[in-house]
């Protein structure tokens, strides 16, 4: 079986969160949706607390429950699920929640515009209920999860030459900073960051924050685009 690999968001999910995860669930295919609610309902820490079938309504119901992670479908009537992902997690917006893409359609433009638009993960709709339910918790702990079969073609097009290569930092990285944006641009957790460079996990988190300040980056995946947008990594 194809190895998972997390990225791991910083800073860490909100605090007091308590109880099971809130989920939303929009897609306009009414058996994918009875079929997601059923298998997150039906575990002890997971909840589905609406269940939609185009955009608008997505967009409605999250900003009125707020659950913890919205599950978004990519082609859906009114509003598509790349444009649910700008409003609800895209930048600027000042509280972003947590989505995660589940589609049919295994499209390189997707996933990259997915994470672009501030998604925490992209999953294929044939996954299976096991690593739908690991990409739910693992958005509500603040990891982002890409299914393994679309990992390496996203660090691929990142890795690509381009016409507009990654923005600078607003302040100078460090050596020490560059070592940990090359390893969470390889998919390193902290723990194995902490490894790797022989430092503390309080020292890996510090850095992270530090090279996110620099960057401007909301979480790790913007991290490591820039990595490799950059040319730090190749």
């Amino acid at each position: 079986m194809a190895r998972v690999r997390y990225f791991r968001l910083w800073p860490p999910p909100r605090a007091g969160r308590i109880g099971r995860v809130r989920v939303l669930v929009a897609d306009d295919q009414e058996l994918v949706r009875t079929g997601f609610q059923m298998i997150l309902d039906a575990q002890p820490d997971i909840e589905v607390v609406a269940a939609v079938a185009d955009g608008v309504a997505a967009v409605e119901q999250a900003r009125r429950l707020r659950p913890d992670v919205c599950l978004l479908d990519i082609r859906m009537p009114r509003l598509d699920g790349l444009e649910v992902t700008k409003i609800l997690a895209g930048p600027g917006v000042p509280d972003p929640m947590r989505v995660v893409i589940v589609t049919t359609f295994d499209l390189d433009e997707y996933v990259y515009g997915a994470l672009r638009a501030g998604a925490c993960g992209f999953l294929l709709k044939d996954i299976g209920p096991t690593l739908l339910i690991e990409a739910v918790r693992a958005a509500a702990n603040g990891d982002a999860l890409v299914s393994p079969s679309v990992t390496v073609r996203l660090l691929q097009h990142l890795a690509r030459p381009a016409a507009v290569r990654g923005r600078p930092p607003r302040e100078p990285l460090t050596e020490r900073e560059f070592d940990v944006v090359r390893l969470v641009a390889r998919g390193r957790t902290n723990q194995e960051i902490a490894a790797e460079l022989f430092v503390s996990l309080s020292t890996v988190k510090t850095h992270l924050s530090s090279i996110q300040a620099k960057l401007g980056a909301r979480n790790r995946v913007e991290t490591a685009a820039w990595a490799w947008e950059s040319g730090v990594v190749r």
